[in-house]
C-alpha cells in the first residue's frame, strides 16, 4: 500500500509534464515527418536515420509545445478547451517547464547532431525558433495573419524526416511543404470561428475577433481551393501516381463541400466537423503519398 502512494505522485507528475508536450499534436507532427522519410527513399529508410530521427524530431516538436504553454499560460486559464492543461492549474510551475522544454529539446537536438545528420539538427532548431519565438511570441498576439505566417514552422515536420534520410531538402520535400502550408488556415480558422468568443475573451487576434465571421468564413473557403490545387502538385510533378490523385480528389471534394457549407450555412457544429475532418483529412493524404510511392515501385 505504501509504495502505491509513493508511486502514484510521481505517475501523475510524470503525466502532467506529457501533457505539456501536447502529445495529439505532436503525433501528427511525427506521423508527416515519418511519411517524409520513406518518401525520400525508393527502398527502406535506414533504421538509424528512422528511429533517431524520429525521437529527436518528436522530443524538440514536444519541448516547443512545451514552451508554448509556459509562454500562453495566462491565455490558456481563460479558455474552455486549455484551461485544463497544468500549467493554468497549477500542476507544474514555470521555472519546471523551462527545466523541462530545455532538457526534452537539448535531448532531440543532440540525438538528432550525433546520430542522425546537422541538416536535420539545424532544420530542427529552425522549427522550433518558428514555433515558440516568432509564432507564439511575436506574431500571435499582434497579428489576425499569425496562422498564416507562423504556419511556415508547422509545415516542416516532412522536410524535417526527408533532410533525415538524405541530408538535404529536395524539392519534393518542398511540395510536402507546401500542402501543409496550404492546410494550415482553414484547419485553424475553422476552429477559430467556433472558439471566437475565447479568443476575444483572451485577446488573442485571430481572424474571426479582428474581421468578423463572414470574412473568416470566405478565407476558408478560398485556403480550401488553394489547398486542393497544391494537393494536385505531387501527381503534376510524377511524384506520385494514379492512387494518390484519386484519394487527393476525394478528401479535397469532401474538404471544400464543408468550407462551402461553412460559407453558405455556418453554424457552430458545421465548424467543428470540419475542424476534425481535416486532421483525419492531412493523415489520410499523407498515407495515400506513402502508399502510392510504395506501389509505384512495384509496377
Amino acid at each position: 500500500m505504501s509504495t502505491s502512494l509513493v508511486r502514484q505522485p510521481l505517475a501523475s507528475r510524470a503525466s502532467q509534464f506529457y501533457r505539456l508536450t501536447k502529445p495529439r499534436v505532436v503525433s501528427l507532427i511525427v506521423f508527416t515527418a515519418v511519411i517524409g522519410m520513406f518518401l525520400a527513399t525508393p527502398g527502406m529508410v535506414p533504421l538509424q536515420a528512422l528511429v533517431a530521427g524520429t525521437i529527436g524530431i518528436a522530443l524538440t516538436a514536444g519541448a516547443a509545445a512545451a514552451f508554448n504553454c509556459l509562454v500562453e499560460q495566462r491565455i490558456d486559464a481563460s479558455m474552455a478547451r486549455t484551461r485544463a492543461r497544468p500549467l493554468p492549474r497549477g500542476q507544474v510551475t514555470p521555472l519546471q517547464t523551462v527545466v523541462f522544454a530545455g532538457a526534452v529539446g537539448g535531448a532531440g537536438l543532440f540525438t538528432l547532431h550525433h546520430w542522425v545528420n546537422d541538416l536535420t539538427m539545424w532544420l530542427t532548431l529552425a522549427t522550433f525558433v518558428g514555433y515558440a519565438i516568432i509564432y507564439t511570441v511575436i506574431l500571435k498576439p499582434v497579428t489576425p495573419q499569425n496562422i498564416v505566417i507562423g504556419g511556415a514552422s508547422g509545415a516542416m515536420p516532412p522536410v524535417l524526416g526527408w533532410a533525415a534520410v538524405t541530408g538535404e531538402v529536395a524539392p519534393e520535400a518542398l511540395l510536402l511543404f507546401l500542402i501543409i502550408f496550404a492546410w494550415t488556415p482553414p484547419h485553424f480558422w475553422a476552429l477559430a470561428l467556433y472558439r471566437k468568443h475565447e479568443y476575444a475573451k483572451a485577446g488573442v487576434p485571430m481572424l474571426p475577433v479582428t474581421h468578423g465571421d463572414r470574412f473568416t468564413q470566405l478565407h476558408v473557403l478560398l485556403y480550401t481551393v488553394i489547398l486542393t490545387a497544391v494537393t494536385l502538385l505531387p501527381f503534376v510533378t510524377r511524384m506520385s501516381g494514379p492512387l494518390y490523385l484519386v484519394v487527393a480528389l476525394a478528401l479535397d471534394a469532401v474538404f471544400v463541400l464543408y468550407a462551402l457549407k461553412m460559407y453558405l450555412a455556418y453554424s457552430d457544429h458545421v465548424a467543428r466537423r470540419t475542424f476534425r475532418y481535416s486532421i483525419l483529412y492531412l493523415a489520410a493524404l499523407f498515407a495515400a503519398l506513402l502508399i502510392d510511392h510504395y506501389l509505384q515501385l512495384l509496377v
